[in-house]
């Protein structure tokens, strides 16, 4: 989970970190585990939120540096890297500026983040920048429906992004990512489920593009 860049959101930073554990026993645990099995070497996740992915990177990780601006999700995120697996360096700051050099990192992580940059083509090429060519994305991101609901979210949209902390409905990132430069490979539904039935909601995805 991000926020815009220059802002804080602590009411709905603490509501995310409720509604994240409760995702994690409807079964987002196993696509988080899916989305990060096989990385390896440098990794930088954008928008770590209150660290539920850190858990999940498997041994062979050399160490995973954390993006996350929102203060109450970066002290949780802190914590849990401290019962990681894997080295976890946690920074303040925003995916729209990263402060790295270029081809800095082997693989970056998005997790229901690119919903919420301020500025979702620059966030990309900032992404594309500091990977090193053939350098994975890992995503795990919610999208525009189409046909009726992509309608219903254009129109919720401006009243959910006040709420819910610069979050979007109805961005197109896979379709940004294509634009951004980046080869995007397999894509799949990737829906949150509560006894094996989907929970409605926005279309979630899973996938991967690479750095050319």
């Amino acid at each position: 989970m991000g926020t815009r860049s220059g802002s804080r959101h602590p009411l709905f930073a603490r509501c995310y970190s409720a509604l994240a554990l409760l995702a994690e026993s409807a079964g987002t645990k196993m696509v988080r585990q899916e989305l990060l099995s096989g990385l390896s070497g440098r990794v930088l996740e954008i928008g770590g939120g209150n660290g539920l992915n850190l858990r999940h990177y498997p041994p062979a990780v050399d160490q995973v540096t954390v993006i996350e601006p929102e203060r109450h999700l970066r002290i949780r995120c802190e914590r849990a890297a401290q019962r990681a697996r894997v080295k976890v360096v946690v920074l303040d700051g925003f995916a729209e500026t990263l402060p790295f050099e270029d081809s800095s990192f082997d693989a970056a992580v998005s997790s229901l983040v690119l919903c919420s940059v301020s500025d979702l083509p620059r966030a990309l090429a900032e992404l594309m920048r500091v990977l090193r060519p053939q350098g994975e994305l890992r995503f795990y991101e919610h999208i525009r429906g189409r046909r009726m609901v992509g309608r219903v979210q254009d129109a919720v949209d401006p009243l959910w992004g006040l709420i819910a902390g610069g979050c979007h409905l109805n961005r197109e990132t896979v379709v940004a990512m294509d634009r951004a430069g980046f080869l995007v490979g397999q894509v799949r539904s990737a829906p949150i489920r509560v006894a094996g039935v989907p929970v409605p909601g926005p279309e979630m995805v899973l996938g991967r593009a690479v750095r050319p």
